[in-house]
């Protein structure tokens, strides 16, 4: 197998298709491949890449493979696979995932891949569309130090830091401990600008307090638009995949023996709005259910 210093990107949603087209423009060639077949040559279409109608044609003869994908069974599917990553890549090539999943799953995964000799590494990240356009995600990386220097080259175009967390494992883990972080923050925002407006203060006005006051940070500046204006502002990131996430971190925390009384409340919060339709709609959107909620 003559391997070629090319990336493959798998899983093109959200965040894989913006991966996809960051690295086109960065000078690497790049095949995407997506379950979805049109949302792939949608994809290739604006970006100017190629795309494979298989995962085994999209890795073949590929150095760097990159994944972003939706839950743990669709890491599964795609690596484990009877025509998966596993049975496809070979010595040489370097397998990155960066889809938000339990550490457990990378643990499973990478013993395949180990067994193949190809590297793997599990790299999440945390940022949003614009951030990974900009060429600015922070990549939380884990595996071996040589290995996260190997995955450079594929990882620089999108990444503004990467951080090595450790062995392989607690990029995943570190990724469910920051999403804990971010998604209880996002509750306790909504719950707070509800709060302001049923007490008589223009939405607006009170964001503005919480964007300059000491609640100021990046999380509150970067959700205003869809906080102030829901109903204009695309899905950045769907309820539904707030509770795939906080399912994931009160299991990890469970697992490790860490109470986590905040992330248990908000995981309910969330399940309540999603059975109340609110499955597809912006992780913001919480706010209209509570003010739903309450009347």
């Amino acid at each position: 197998m003559v391997i070629q210093r090319a990336v493959a990107v798998l899983g093109t949603g959200r965040m894989g298709a913006a991966m996809a087209s960051t690295i086109v423009r960065s000078g690497h060639p790049v095949t995407v491949w997506n379950r979805s077949q049109e949302k792939a040559q949608a994809v290739a279409d604006r970006a100017g890449c190629a795309v494979a109608p298989t995962v085994r044609e999209a890795v073949s003869d590929t150095e760097y493979i990159i994944t972003s994908l939706a839950n743990d069974a669709a890491v599964r599917d795609v690596y484990l696979g009877e025509d998966g990553i596993a049975a496809a890549v070979g010595p040489g090539q370097i397998v990155i995932d960066t889809s938000t999943i339990d550490p457990a799953t990378v643990l499973e995964v990478g013993k395949a891949l180990d067994a193949a000799g190809a590297m793997f590494l599990d790299c999440p990240v945390s940022g949003s569309v614009s951030v990974v356009e900009a060429g600015n995600l922070t990549i939380m990386a884990g595996g071996e130090p040589d290995e996260v220097e190997a995955a450079r080259p594929a990882l620089d175009p999108i990444a503004g830091r990467i951080i090595h967390t450790g062995p392989r494992g607690t990029g995943a883990a570190m990724k469910l401990a920051i999403n804990s972080l971010v998604h209880v923050l996002n509750v306790a925002l909504a719950e707070a600008l509800v709060l302001a407006e049923r007490a008589g203060i223009d939405r607006h006005t009170a964001y503005e307090v919480f964007a300059t006051g000491a609640t100021g940070a990046p999380f509150v500046q970067y959700k205003r638009q869809a906080y102030e204006d829901p109903d204009n502002t695309p899905v950045a990131f769907s309820l539904d995949l707030v509770q795939k996430d906080m399912e994931l971190i009160t299991g990890l925390g469970e697992r490790t023996g860490t109470p986590m009384a905040a992330a248990g409340l908000v995981l309910d919060l969330i399940r309540e709005a999603n059975e109340a339709g609110f499955a597809d709609r912006d992780m913001s959107a919480v706010a209209d259910y509570l003010r739903g909620r309450a009347g």
